[in-house]
């Protein structure tokens, strides 16, 4: 059975004010229709059908929308935040109870062409805590975030722009829930901690895919996404 898969959609969508003043990312339209549209039907169609929906600002209107996700071909549950903000990574310590013993993570502003499948199988063959997917940018594209070598990830850093880095994070990983276990419940942590964590360790895989990423967490990124969407033909798989 695949493995589960988390949705981060709790964000506050800052790049797209004022949009995301009363709508959260995941429901900004995007080829006539809410982007999480999109999303589930594209995990639907690799296969992946439990999927867990870590929401925070207007989360409730992503539950609204979605509901238990059977008009998408998924089963959803969700995981809120609550009062304070958790973080990516404190989101996911609060999900653990339903996500099990292994997961796949991706962002709810990314629409990505992977074989989720294939990334899966990659994992569990490595053997790691950790996998990340990594692309390789065109010059003058998204400043790189990430080093690779030996099919691990030897370095990442999301904020800074170091020397080395040639790859960025592709929006999607998988984790065994172990990973996570340093992290106290209930408090604020960021996935990068984890990363890092994990390439300390070398338990930290890379799967370098070919294709690129989009998302919709800035305009252009919308814009982009829209005309991919549109014109591709895979806003009606």
């Amino acid at each position: 059975m695949p493995l589960p898969v988390a949705i981060l959609a709790g964000g506050l969508g800052t790049r797209m004010y004022p949009r995301t003043r009363s709508v959260p990312k995941a429901l900004l339209e995007v080829a006539g229709e809410p982007f999480v549209a999109h999303q589930l039907r594209r995990l639907a169609a690799g296969g992946y059908e439990r999927i867990v929906i870590l929401t925070g600002y207007l989360g409730e209107m992503i539950e609204e929308f979605v509901g238990d996700g059977a008009r998408f071909g998924v089963q959803v549950s969700y995981v809120a935040d609550g009062d304070v903000p958790l973080g990516t990574a404190g989101a996911v310590v609060k999900a653990l109870p339903l996500l099990g013993a292994a997961f796949m993570l991706t962002f709810g502003d990314a629409y990505l062409r992977v074989d989720y499948g294939d990334v899966e199988q990659a994992f569990h063959a490595r053997g790691t805590d950790g996998l990340m997917t990594i692309f390789r940018p065109a010059a003058g594209d998204e400043a790189p975030n990430a080093a690779a070598a030996d099919g691990f990830v030897r370095a990442y850093e999301k904020k800074a722009a170091l020397p080395g880095l040639e790859y960025v994070d592709y929006g999607l990983s998988v984790f065994r829930s172990r990973a996570f276990a340093e992290l106290p419940p209930g408090q604020a942590a960021d996935l990068t901690s984890v990363n890092q964590m994990l390439i300390a360790r070398g338990e930290l895989a890379a799967y370098v895919v070919e294709h690129r990423p989009y998302e919709i967490g800035s305009p252009h990124g919308l814009e982009q996404t829209e005309h991919f969407l549109t014109h591709s033909g895979y806003a009606n798989e």
